[in-house]
């Protein structure tokens, strides 16, 4: 057995049975190993982002890593900003780059890169495997490094020779980490301050925006007079009726300053500080108040939902069932579309249980409060703001859970990146169906233009930004990938093909134009 089909035993072992693709020369043992076993499932991807990406929604969905499998460091800067996004939302990701033969590194071939700084802006976890008798063992702890909480990526390099040579026998299950307790003095702490009578936030993220995390949250905000916000983004958010929602900070600076304003504590479950995505002329990084104080009642690596449980508890808080969602989606829209239209449309029609895939950008502004009465659905953001995720994490999210409908709501600008995804949805006949809001242009820019360079209103700027002359024609596109597609230029076409789309195997894909 060489090192490749020893690794893949090891993998296998550890419960990793998806590799996401794109390989190269120095992979092709790795890829020869898939035969070593039927229980690995290997999804060919068209470009390294796509294979990152999907890495990352499987990951979100399955709370435990996929692999990917990457062409030396060229192909690992191509699928880097999908890593970031996993990075961001602390997804576990074995992340595998082969090399060249250990031997052959001296001479400097074309291909020849320093993968570990490449690595470096991404990874937890680096590690570079010498031989094909260390391999097993690497793997092993490749996986359990990326189960380190909250989850990583932790990225393997994979020497050719490593691959090809005889190969120590596979290692079996190396059980990770687990989430470390929160201490019962630092709940009575946090619920001493909510108690003090001043403004407080109790702001959630990560898994604290799991159903059960939410409900206790929820049943803390009933409790007293704490106002429960959630993180701007998160990996994973468990929405829907009977499940506890609640309001985001806001993208906009202004809108997250007048929506903190007043705030003399604020409690971090399992959140970060809130900043602006950006810094503006005028304008503070942080935005809550100056003189707000921070209080951390679980940082993001320790036990989020079991601190929410134990506050609740301190406090003498229960759910109130009257204040969980409840089924009350808008009504099926008609007459012309609009971008609110469309979203009504998802919220009445998508199934129990769909994974929605969101990047949707400016055109999702509006997506939370519409599908707050929809049925039960888990709701996956742009964590790192590296556009080009949606249409991946869509794909891994389907390969993760292949009984759920996935919707994946894209904006025309971010599709460009990772248009290969329409390819692996057809090939592995995954159920996403895609929505494309398309304007025509980098809208959310058009607005940052506007914002920050007021006096640039030539033609040159402003063709910066738009994506006419010529119009990408999506539809064509989308078929060209072997994705059924149509256009929507009403309400009913629209309710109609996502009902076909709902009842047909395979991916579809409807474009809108707003």
């Amino acid at each position: 057995m060489n090192g490749a089909s020893s690794m893949m035993h090891t993998l296998v072992n550890n419960d990793v049975t998806v590799c996401f693709c794109n390989p190269g020369t120095s992979e092709i043992s790795f890829v020869g190993g898939l035969d070593a076993t039927d229980k690995m499932r290997g999804v060919l991807c068209l470009f390294e982002g796509v294979a990152t990406g999907a890495a990352d929604g499987y990951g979100r969905m399955k709370d435990w890593p996929a692999a990917t499998l990457l062409h030396l460091g060229p192909g690992l800067g191509n699928g880097v900003a999908n890593l970031h996004n996993a990075r961001r939302a602390q997804t576990p990701v074995v992340n595998i780059v082969g090399d060249h033969a250990t031997w052959h590194l001296k001479h400097d071939a074309p291909l020849t890169s320093d993968i570990e700084a490449i690595a470096g802006a991404v990874s937890g976890w680096y590690h570079y495997s010498g031989s094909a008798r260390d391999l097993p063992g690497d793997t092993a702890r490749a996986v359990q490094a990326s189960l380190k909480p909250p989850g990583q990526v932790a990225t393997l390099v994979l020497p050719s020779d490593a691959a090809w040579d005889p190969g120590g026998p596979p290692v079996g299950r190396l059980e990770p980490e687990t989430q470390r307790s929160v201490p019962s003095e630092r709940v009575t702490e946090i619920a001493k301050v909510l108690a003090r009578g001043e403004e407080v936030v109790l702001l959630v993220g990560g898994r604290g925006f799991r159903a059960e995390g939410l409900r206790h949250a929820a049943a803390v905000g009933a409790r007293t007079d704490v106002r429960v916000l959630g993180d701007r983004v998160n990996s994973r958010m468990e929405r829907g009726a009977g499940r506890y929602d609640l309001v985001r900070i806001p993208y906009p600076v202004p809108q997250a300053i007048a929506l903190l304003e007043g705030t003399k504590h604020m409690v971090l479950a399992g959140a970060t500080i809130p900043v602006g995505f950006f810094g503006y002329p005028g304008q503070p990084s942080r935005t809550a108040p100056p003189d707000c104080e921070y209080h951390v009642l679980a940082e993001p690596d320790e036990d989020v939902i079991g601190a929410l449980s134990m506050l609740a508890e301190e406090i003498s808080a229960t759910p109130d069932p009257d204040r969980a969602g409840r089924y009350e989606p808008p009504p099926l829209p008609t007459g012309d579309i609009s971008i609110e239209k469309v979203w009504a449309a998802v919220a009445h029609l998508m199934p129990e249980d769909t994974i929605v895939s969101d990047e949707a950008v400016t055109s999702g502004r509006s997506s939370q409060a519409q599908t707050a009465g929809a049925r039960p659905h888990d709701w996956l953001n742009i964590t790192g703001g590296s556009i080009g995720q949606g249409l991946p994490a869509a794909l891994g999210a389907a390969i993760a859970c292949p009984d759920r409908q996935v919707f994946a709501m894209e904006s025309d600008g971010s599709a460009m990146y990772t248009l290969q995804g329409l390819w692996s949805m057809a090939r592995e006949q995954c159920q996403v169906l895609t929505i494309m809001f398309n304007n025509g242009a980098y809208r959310i820019l058009q607005g940052e233009l506007e914002r920050l360079a007021p006096d640039a209103t030539g033609q040159t700027s402003k063709a910066m930004l738009d994506l006419t002359q010529p119009d990408i024609d999506w539809v064509s596109l989308s078929q060209g990938m072997g994705v059924e597609a149509s256009r929507a230029n009403s309400c009913e076409e629209l309710v109609d093909q996502i009902r076909s789309a709902l009842t047909h195997r395979g991916p579809r894909f409807i474009e809108v134009l707003v």
